[in-house]
């Protein structure tokens, strides 16, 4: 693959390193560090000039400065001559601030805000996965790639439930896509505020089947640790819960080794190395192949619509 660059930022490098041993190539040279005041300084040691580079940073951890050393890098690849500079962000950050909640809500539409400092730092493409909210492709004037983690999903539950054929999938607005040909519930859920769940209703019969629940996200996991109860109370034999980006902040380590969940299983979208020590339940699905695939096929300029339903061998 002739003519491209694959930099790691600081927020995960081991996925930035998975992808890069996946399609043959080295890492970048990078060198990022903070000045006495925590500005952010990024230098790219090597050439870029004329180059394909892809970028990968992951809306995790020191969000706000993993956000802006990408937008730096992103912006010193571009003032460098690199002929494309792409954005790979496995997890889109401030993706839940998508939209004004209320009537006459002062509240920022930050997703958008993000849209547009990626595209004024000079990223000429997106390439994500599970966002949040679908339209926030629509805040971009450059090409978003939105991947799904659903193939990998749905070959783990294959390969990791012995009763995945006896099982409801309890999805909340989203988790239709993860077809099994098997029964289907809804948890339906009203907020009081954000992180906090004021009534959950579930819709769908769960007695004696194995209740999958499915969500794209879980931060302080009161949300799905409140429905495994609901569902075990419903009379499901086993709960599972699958999750592209776990975030997992706050109580939810706690909250989770409390529930009568026989796993939590998220991709590596974020790094789970150090909850996977304070958490048993915690398993890990590698979609490195996915997003390395996606980017030897947008270099060579391919279609990536294979990647929404198959999984790269």
């Amino acid at each position: 693959m002739p003519n491209i660059k694959i930099f790691s930022g600081s927020s995960h490098p081991d996925l930035g390193q998975k992808i890069a041993d996946r399609l043959g190539l080295e890492l970048g040279k990078v060198v990022t560090k903070k000045f006495s005041n925590q500005e952010t300084c990024v230098e790219i040691g090597e050439s870029v000039r004329g180059e394909d580079v892809y970028i990968v940073q992951s809306g995790c951890g020191e969000i706000n400065d993993n956000l802006m050393e990408l937008l730096i890098m992103i912006n010193a690849c571009k003032i460098a001559s690199a002929s494309r500079v792409t954005a790979v962000i496995p997890c889109f950050p401030y993706a839940r601030q998508d939209k004004k909640d209320k009537v006459g809500s002062r509240a920022p539409i930050s997703a958008k805000l993000v849209a547009n400092m990626l595209s004024v730092s000079g990223a000429n493409h997106i390439i994500t996965m599970d966002l949040h909210a679908s339209q926030i492709q629509g805040f971009f004037d450059i090409p978003v790639d939105n991947l799904y983690a659903e193939p990998a999903v749905l070959k783990w539950i294959k390969e990791n439930i012995n009763e995945w054929k006896n099982c409801t999938i309890v999805g909340y607005q989203w988790a239709y896509r993860y077809r099994l040909n098997v029964d289907f519930a809804l948890i339906h859920k009203e907020r009081k505020k954000a992180n906090e769940v004021d009534r959950m209703v579930l819709v769908g019969d769960v007695k004696d089947r194995v209740a999958i629940l499915v969500d794209d996200m879980a931060d302080t996991c009161g949300t799905i640790c409140h429905a495994a109860d609901k569902l075990v109370s419903a009379g499901a034999t086993k709960v599972y819960a699958i999750l592209t980006h776990g975030i997992f902040s706050g109580p939810a380590i706690t909250r989770i080794n409390n529930a009568c969940f026989e796993a939590v299983v998220v991709t590596n979208t974020i790094p789970q190395e150090d909850k996977m020590k304070h958490c048993s339940k915690i398993q890990v699905i590698d979609i490195s192949m996915i997003l390395a695939e996606a980017i030897r096929r947008t270099h060579n300029g391919e279609s990536v619509s294979y990647l929404f339903s198959h999984v790269p061998l």
